[in-house]
């Protein structure tokens, strides 16, 4: 993990340009959105996707389990099965 620190001045209307670096390590580009993860006077910025992926992650793990989808050979099944009901409608 590289550390680095970087700063950007706040402009008249609360903008702030993220440094180039910062963004090339965010993965993020023109048109891409930041979350902004506030924990008391500390604030992380993070690519908004990755973030949601992360949450996404978080909140379904264990439910492949309770599905009954321990390995790859169940999600193939699975898959297998619900493809044969779509070509049957």
């Amino acid at each position: 993990m590289t550390v680095f620190i970087d700063n950007a001045k706040v402009m008249a209307k609360g903008q702030v340009t993220i440094p180039k670096d910062v963004r090339n390590v965010l993965g993020v580009s023109n048109g891409d959105r930041v979350s902004f993860i506030v924990d008391g006077n500390t604030v992380r910025i993070v690519n908004s996707a990755v973030y949601a992926m992360q949450v996404l992650q978080q909140e379904m793990k264990g439910e492949s389990g309770k599905a009954g989808l321990e390995t790859d050979e169940d999600v193939a099944n699975l898959i297998s099965e619900m493809r044969k009901e779509d070509e049957s409608r």
